[in-house]
């Protein structure tokens, strides 16, 4: 086995967190895999994973050359697509990842008409509401929502949201209208945890006046949230973006929009810069174009 086999094998081991799922995944025995990691492991003096009856795990070294071992992976990539002339035309695994309620409304209809125009590539999503680590998770392209931290990595700016409160014509009539953040302490109060993970709720645009809620339920999705302002049970705070469809219904609307915090703006991360293959720039392109026409999202 060839030191770039050894590479492919180390790096499938490793999402597999086992030699057979690894091995299957590029068409490899077990003991083939094994012996490639041990061959790998030998010529760098280092133990790369430690190993149970049940599963292999990384060791902090492992974790460290898993990052280099897909960079290298990439860049070879990256060549052999510019060769054969694949940085030209789309081909292989897109692996995206973006939070759930995002992606279900707006990435996978764009990237199903993606991949009809592109027949030659596949995708990966993971919908989940934290932040994934691009590089150590192996992912081509993330939507973030939200201010970005420094890195390496290319981003380009699709639109923003607001965070709103709203809550149901039926309550706002039953209850009133809060005039101001104060009031909220008046109302019944139901907390979308992975938007509202904290009890203080800031308002303006400089998040400067902060009021503390006393939710008296917490649930762990926006969907379930909206859901059940939706019903008239109280007021709740997300993302605009997440009842679009509720406002131009009327089944929802907002209050206090004097207060809200400054927008957050959403942008399309992605790997390599110009030097990324051409199944990530047509993509970023595709989708960059797409979510800057949607007037939710602007």
């Amino acid at each position: 086995m060839d030191r770039l086999q050894s590479l492919e094998v180390f790096i499938a081991v490793a999402e597999a967190e086992s030699f057979a799922g690894g091995a299957r995944s590029l068409g490899l025995s077990a003991p083939s895999a094994t012996r490639g990691v041990n061959a790998l492991e030998d010529r760098l003096g280092a133990r790369l994973f430690s190993r149970t009856t049940r599963r292999v795990r990384l060791t902090e070294v492992g974790k460290a050359y898993l990052e280099d071992a897909r960079h290298i992976l990439a860049q070879m990539q990256a060549a052999d697509d510019a060769a054969a002339g694949a940085a030209l035309s789309p081909v292989g695994t897109l692996r995206i990842t973006c939070s759930n309620e995002f992606g279900r409304i707006y990435v996978s209809p764009v990237l199903t008409e993606f991949l009809d125009t592109y027949p030659d590539v596949s995708a990966q999503v993971l919908m989940v509401d934290r932040i994934v680590n691009m590089i150590e998770e192996g992912f081509d392209v993330a939507v973030r929502i939200g201010p970005l931290p420094s890195s390496g990595l290319s981003a380009v700016r699709v639109g923003s949201v607001r965070r709103i409160v709203c809550g149901a014509p039926a309550y706002l009539e039953r209850r009133g209208v809060p005039q101001s953040p104060a009031d909220l302490a008046a109302h019944q109060i139901v907390a979308a945890a992975p938007v509202s993970p904290v009890t203080d709720w800031r308002f303006g645009l400089d998040q400067q006046q902060a009021v503390r809620v006393r939710p008296r339920l917490t649930v762990s999705s926006a969907a379930a949230a909206i859901a059940i302002a939706r019903g008239g049970w109280g007021l709740t705070r997300v993302l605009s973006y997440q009842i679009g469809p509720d406002l131009q219904a009327g089944s929802l609307r907002t209050v206090l929009e004097d207060y809200e915090p400054e927008p957050l703006p959403i942008h399309l991360v992605h790997v390599e810069g110009r030097r990324a293959p051409a199944k990530i720039r047509s993509f970023v392109d595709f989708a960059k174009a797409r979510l800057r026409a949607i007037s939710v999202l602007n």
